[in-house]
């Protein structure tokens, strides 16, 4: 058996949770590749919402084994409160397993994080502020502290050691100053003490054991495509490789093992924080598109910028990942419209273009819409896809045409039971 990746073609948000629980009983293993508790993965079923940060979307499976591969950087405070929150609900997350390599999120991050933040000033690229870009850094720096130190009698010391430089360069290069040092510290090494009763594998043997045994594996992707620190909407991008090649890097496997790159797109765009957004809406109607989708960032709290779909720009997702079928969510927050809008390429520089520029700054991009009819009917409790509204057909079947990848599931809610798979 080889490995799926399954990841979002937008900025994120686009409901990869949902759909990680909703098809993770085909796999043997769910592995989160990247990224770090910036991500907000929301599952629904029961009518409990359930809000993932660190922990794969599996983990509601029981007989699914989740991994948090060497690739994404972990809070050990938000990652025990995710812990604690299982406990509640009384799940069992003894099939939890951590790489060794996975890097450690330390609370002198998150204020080297504000820090640089402040510094920019109207510059800023809408960080988190959740310590992942600095913790990043550290690894590329050959610094930081991963998974496998805990086991490391030197532990305590490399963690004081590390903290010294950070307040170094937050005192030097920013004249930033904080007191709770102390607080900071115990905190930290009490959540340290729940991690250290988890699974620690060396998770590139993990991986690839699970394969030789040809069983079948989903690395869990986070933030989106548009947000990749190398193919993104760069300055204003993430700080980890969010597109399928990360899921290499992220977990330890070979190129020739991936298999099915599953793309999650919602039927119009959103974006949280700042960077370019061609086909925002920022007027009465995005922000009832906003309203309507409940676009409010699941970490931060933060409200989305909403706008319609960009397909240069899904198509520019589409082949830098190599995607192989398609997944479209959140049409049911489109059923009151009357029309609706599609970007199908952009007026660049006195120039109609069809593809996603380098300078891709909103003020430089002009969209060119495509206008639809609405389906003005609500989708709700239909299982079938030939169920659904003449025109919301319509609208997927223009979109597989112009995209040339089937989708094959769609999205009609927030729970798992909302989900029509073709």
């Amino acid at each position: 058996m080889k490995v799926d990746v399954l990841l979002g073609l937008q900025w994120g948000d686009e409901g990869k949770g949902k759909i990680v629980d909703s098809i993770c009983k085909k796999y043997s293993l769910v592995a989160r590749f990247q990224g770090g508790p910036n991500a907000g993965h929301t599952i629904k079923f029961d009518k409990i919402k359930h809000v993932l940060h660190t922990i794969p979307s599996g983990i509601f499976n029981k007989k699914t084994k989740n991994l948090i591969g060497n690739g994404v950087v972990i809070d050990p405070i938000i990652f025990s409160d995710e812990l604690m929150k299982l406990d509640k609900l009384k799940i069992n997350y003894k099939n939890l397993f951590l790489s060794r390599k996975a890097h450690l999120i330390l609370p002198t991050h998150k204020h080297l994080d504000a820090a640089s933040e402040i510094a920019k000033g109207k510059k800023k690229v809408g960080s988190t502020l959740k310590g992942i870009g600095p913790t990043y850094m550290d690894k590329t720096g050959r610094n930081g502290l991963r998974i496998g130190d805990i086991e490391s009698k030197e532990f305590e010391k490399k963690y004081d050691e590390l903290t010294k430089k950070h307040k170094k360069i937050l005192k030097e290069s920013y004249k930033y100053s904080y007191n709770n040092q102390k607080t900071e510290k115990d905190n930290w090494f009490k959540a340290i003490k729940k991690l250290k009763k988890l699974n620690f594998v060396d998770s590139e043997y993990f991986v690839n054991n699970v394969i030789k045994k040809k069983k079948k594996v989903l690395a869990e992707g986070a933030q989106g495509t548009l947000l990749d620190i190398d193919f993104g909407s760069y300055p204003f991008v993430t700080s980890s490789n969010t597109i399928s090649a990360g899921a290499c890097t992220g977990l330890g496997v070979a190129p020739n093992k991936i298999d099915s790159v599953i793309g999650i797109f919602k039927a119009y765009c959103t974006r949280v924080g700042s960077g370019p957004f061609p086909t925002e809406l920022d007027n009465e109607l995005g922000e009832k598109i906003q309203k309507l989708g409940h676009e409010f960032g699941s970490t931060t709290g933060r409200s989305r910028r909403c706008g319609w779909l960009d397909l240069p720009a899904l198509k520019y997702s589409i082949l830098i990942n190599g995607v192989t079928e398609l997944i479209i969510t959140k049409v049911d927050v489109l059923n009151s419209l009357k029309t609706i809008k599609v970007c199908i390429g952009y007026k660049f520089k006195n120039k109609e273009i069809d593809y996603w520029p380098y300078d891709a700054n909103t003020n430089n991009l002009k969209p060119i819409y495509k206008e639809f009819k609405g389906w003005n009917k609500n989708t709700e409790g239909i299982n079938k896809f030939e169920k659904l509204p003449n025109n919301l057909i319509r609208y997927i079947t223009f979109l597989e045409k112009e995209l040339k990848v089937p989708i094959n599931v769609v999205s009609i809610g927030p729970d798992r039971k909302e989900t029509i798979y073709r």
